[in-house]
């Protein structure tokens, strides 16, 4: 028997012999030889190179032979191969199930010949990645000309008129392909991101009965991602990814032109400019779609050069850098450092700065547009080169690790035999020559990116340190000497801090440190020292930075982000020295150090629909089923934004009532993102809850804030006060393989949200959730029906928890739940009231509270602190009273239920005449005075209790107003 193994290397060798019978027991079948053109060689190196390869040969030997058949391996995968055999496979296509099992088989076929080719070097780059963008559009028109006839059939045909012809007829859908598809790029096993769109209004002809394009258009893209995105018993097509589309998750599936349009003239964001670059119509009618994308170009390019997109570039460097070390994703050939994402950033930069000018770079095609910014002398033709020389051994690479196992990923094998393999198709001897080479790519990479996208803090110049510095870490000095140059260098204790700098330098973990780690230590603590001596009280401030430092010890590239950066630098001892409750957070969190690089949106917080789509924008690439790293993500993003209010508000740039509308902006988005996160979790698992006309639901699910959130007063500390409630049918049931109940669906949802908010991660808990104001407390169901709400509020519910309903809005989910529950809070707290008996009610509550919660004071004597919130002339005595005058008020004056913060309810008795307009004003300084007071002490880790004689003015006006108010009013108006 002849040994075709035998030029493999050997570990790959001996396992090819090993497998060879079972894989080919009576030698290379004639299939393979004769009609696939493949060699005993041949056949040996291919299976040796993917375990993907070898296991379709022995599982689905058919499969390859009708392949090989139609033609042989040795032929290029065109387009119209690829056409032509698809339609061979619709042939025996006459349901939708058949339609699904046809496209897996077709896979099946092509995934093998795409792979055999590029893994084999029978096909060079160009070839791998246009067979398989063009099987990908294939697969999508080939389905969706099916589905669209079937859809047709059922609902009828979509009717409106045509952007391109102005005359009236059917509508098509149109597919766009964004990212690697739409630039014809695509990977071997990669996802594809989907845009849906369709010409205009209209509703259907032809059936019994009508329904909009809009609803056909979804239901029709609905099916077509199930066809290419579902796991049946013969795997799946393509994973198929829509967040890429307007409004992400949680925005239609499909939208007009003209939606399309406004949207990304009103609201498109940098990231989706970049993403619209690749944008290419991959299915759907050429002609439609052209009119769209001429609609979108302006968008994409502006007619100017475009310079202030250098901002945003910056910007998502950042990220990208963010990513990198929160995911440890060194070993990550698209993300890490000199990775692909860098070379199609710099690409994709000037496409968008310059793009609007020189035409020539509104292509798509990376390596086209390359030689275009040569041709233009935008780049210089070494870099050009190097460039195009490193993507084109990265993206080889990349379906080299793909290829193997037929799985999406760009991380670098970690063990010997996988090493072998991609040597072996990358065409070196061994694993260590294939990465010398890669790193050297890499690193010219990481170089061109460096130069073409810099920061301002990375071209600035390093400081020039002191040996003083120098010699004090490294422990050349003696200690009075060492004390002495602390002291000149104005730290107020240098003997306490002197100690613990040797304590850190002669600790265990610094001792073990790796030659690398320590070199890093020793240039970093100088240059920290030199920026503590230019804040208040420098030792104050070592003793917290060096939390910092010792979190970040094993993690030494925290340390290179800080030295390379002077701004980032100051801002940290800045913030330290203002703030143990910052200097702790990063210490916790060290990859919050990435936000002090930008000063400029350090210190300007966003907005709330920039904080949605920067949450968006991170969420894209995390599949909605890895719990575990959404979790992790929404975490980070909440620390991240947290901190920029905090430093917001010790500058200065935030007023107290902008730092709680910003720190209840961030608990909207998450919650906003985490209703999301759980519904897709719940309806992958079991369907869509039904109505009770058996269509499907949105979500008819909804979370109210009540408390802090509800009044839109968070602090940086603050628990959630949260009652779920839903408005589905708990009569039907889910729509899914496995239905259960609504009402146990609903259930299971809340269980899921306060299981991502509650639960403790490497990242700590998102939000501390209190759910003992719903309906019954404690003892109640999870989540209600709004009847079933609105029941117990009319019959059961006490008077506190009507002053709780004063202070609830909607945060997050349906919209129509949100509403109704807004109706029944308006309801309630319009009801007529006993102001006498409802003033004694509110009044004995607030001497409960004031006895459990406010200072105690000794026998006979005053007390020696002022709690703010909760003694007598303090924060609730405010909030009781503005909760007891809405809810005794409201029936003459139903206005004052349309706020549920403190400040504008307040505002809104004063303008009806319930209290004088000069009480409102007061009450309003004081009731400002003192939040401010608690927000400042949470910065310095203080809690709400200070001195006694402090604020003795507004507590005496508080004490007064309350007296008059709730003691003396007799229930006059």
């Amino acid at each position: 028997m002849s040994e075709p193994w035998r030029a493999l290397p050997q570990p790959l060798a001996q396992e090819v012999a090993g497998i060879w019978p079972s894989v080919f027991p009576t030698g290379v079948p004639e299939f393979l030889s004769a009609d696939g053109g493949v060699s005993e060689r041949d056949a040996a190196q291919a299976i040796a190179r993917s375990i993907f390869l070898r296991r379709t040969i022995e599982a689905h030997g058919e499969t390859v032979q009708a392949l090989c058949q139609s033609q042989p391996l040795t032929e290029r995968t065109t387009e119209q191969y690829l056409r032509q055999r698809w339609a061979e496979f619709l042939e025996q296509v006459s349901s939708e199930q058949e339609l699904h099992s046809a496209l897996r088989k077709f896979r099946m076929e092509i995934q093998f010949r795409i792979i055999w080719r590029d893994l084999m070097r029978w096909s060079d780059l160009a070839e791998t990645m246009a067979a398989t963008s063009d099987f990908a559009d294939v697969c999508l028109q080939g389905a969706l000309d099916w589905l669209y006839d079937d859809c047709c059939s059922q609902y009828g045909t979509p009717w409106g008129v045509s952007p391109a012809t102005g005359q009236e007829g059917p509508q098509p859908l149109i597919v766009l392909g964004m990212g690697k598809l739409g630039g014809h790029e695509l990977n071997v096993s990669s996802d594809i991101d989907l845009i849906f769109a369709y010409p205009g209004k209209g509703e259907t002809r032809g059936a019994k009965r009508t329904i909009d394009n809009q609803q056909f258009f979804t239901r029709l893209g609905q099916k077509l991602i199930q066809a290419l995105d579902q796991i049946t018993a013969d795997g799946f097509v393509f994973r198929v990814d829509m967040r890429l589309r307007p409004y992400g998750q949680s925005g239609a599936l499909a939208l007009s032109f003209s939606a399309l349009e406004t949207y990304y003239q009103d609201q498109g964001r940098d990231w989706e400019r970049y993403a619209m670059v690749k944008a290419r119509v991959v299915a759907g009618d050429q002609r439609e779609g052209q009119v769209l994308m001429d609609s979108l170009k302006p968008f994409v390019y502006r007619k100017y050069i475009d310079f202030s997109a250098f901002e945003s570039l910056r910007s998502m460097k950042s990220m990208i850098n963010r990513e990198v070390r929160r995911k440890g994703l060194e070993n990550n050939i698209k993300l890490g450092s000199g990775g692909i994402r860098e070379i199609e950033f710099v690409v994709q930069a000037f496409q968008l700065i310059r793009g609007g000018r020189d035409r020539e770079l509104q292509q798509r095609e990376l390596l086209t547009i390359l030689r275009e910014l040569e041709a233009l002398e935008l780049l210089p033709s070494v870099v050009v080169n190097e460039l195009a020389a490193a993507y084109v051994f990265l993206r080889n690479l990349e379906h080299a690790l793909q290829g193997m196992e037929d799985k999406q990923t760009q991380l670098l094998p970690d063990n010997d035999i996988d090493q072998l393999r991609v040597a072996l198709i990358m065409g070196f001897d061994d694993w260590q020559s294939c990465l010398d080479t890669l790193n050297n790519h890499r690193q010219r990479v990481a170089t061109h990116f460096a130069d073409i996208i810099a920061t301002e803090d990375e071209d600035g110049d390093r400081i020039d340190l002191a040996e003083e510095w120098q010699e004090l870490w490294m422990g050349e000095t003696d200690e009075a000497t060492a004390v002495q140059w602390l002291g000149s260098q104005q730290f107020e204790d240098p003997q306490a801090s002197h100690r613990e700098l040797v304590t850190l330098r002669d600790s265990r973990t610094v001792q073990s440190l790796q030659t690398q780690g320590r070199q890093r230590l020793n240039r970093f603590m100088p240059v920290l020292l030199e920026a503590l001596s230019h804040v208040e009280e420098p030792s104050q401030t070592l003793t917290r930075v060096l939390q910092l430092v010792e979190a970040i010890l094993r993690r030494t590239a925290y340390m290179v982000l800080l030295l390379e950066n002077p701004g980032a630098r100051a801002q940290l001892v800045r913030l330290c020295s203002e703030s143990p409750w910052i200097a702790a957070q990063l210490a916790e969190t060290p990859l919050l150090l990435d936000e002090l690089l930008n000063a400029e949106s350090l210190y300007s917080p966003p907005a709330k629909e920039e904080l949605r789509d920067d949450l968006r924008q991170q969420m894209l690439r995390i599949p909605f089923e890895d719990l575990e790293e959404q979790m992790e993500t929404l975490r980070h993003f909440k620390k991240a934004h947290i901190l920029r209010v905090a430093a917001s508000e010790l500058r200065g740039t935030l007023p107290l009532m902008k730092v709680s509308d910003y720190l209840t902006w961030i608990a909207e988005v998450v919650l906003d993102h985490v209703v999301d996160v759980a519904f897709a979790n719940l309806t992958s698992r079991h369907g869509y809850p039904r109505r009770a006309d058996g269509s499907a639901e949105e979500t008819d699910f909804a979370i109210v804030g009540y408390g802090k959130l509800g009044g839109i007063e968070l602090g940086y500390t603050s628990d959630l006060d949260l009652v779920f409630i839903h408005s589905g049918d708990p009569e039907e049931s889910t729509d899914g393989e496995k239905s259960i109940d609504n009402a146990v669906f609903f259930t299971r949802l809340a269980q899921r949200v306060v299981h991502i908010l509650n639960t403790q991660t490497p990242a700590g808990q998102l939000y501390e959730v209190d759910m003992r104001l719903r309906p019954s407390g404690n003892s109640g169901l999870l989540v209600s029906t709004l009847t079933a709400f609105e029941k117990y509020q009319l019959n059961d519910a006490w008077t506190w928890e009507h002053q709780a309903l004063a202070r609830a809005r909607g945060i997050a989910g349906c919209v129509g739940t949100l509403e109704g529950f807004e109706a029944i809070r308006k309801s309630i707290l319009c009801q007529q009231r006993d102001r006498d008996a409802l003033r004694q009610e509110v009044i004995a509550m607030r001497e409960k509270m004031r006895s459990a919660l406010g200072s105690p004071s000794k026998s006979g004597q005053a007390q020696e602190v002022f709690h703010v919130k909760h003694d007598n002339g303090g924060i609730i005595d405010i909030e009781f009273m503005v909760q007891y005058l809405v809810l005794a008020y409201s029936s003459e004056f139903p206005e004052l239920t349309q706020y549920s913060d403190n400040i504008r309810q307040m505002e809104e008795l004063g303008r009806v005449g319930v209290i004088p307009v000069e009480d409102v004003q007061e009450l309003r300084e004081c009731y400002i005075t003192l939040r401010s007071t608690i927000h400042r002490r949470a910065l310095q880790n203080l809690n709400s209790q200070v001195p006694d004689d402090a604020f003795r003015d507004e507590r005496a006006y508080i004490q007064a107003t309350w007296n008059r108010v709730m003691l003396d009013e007799q229930g006059s108006s």
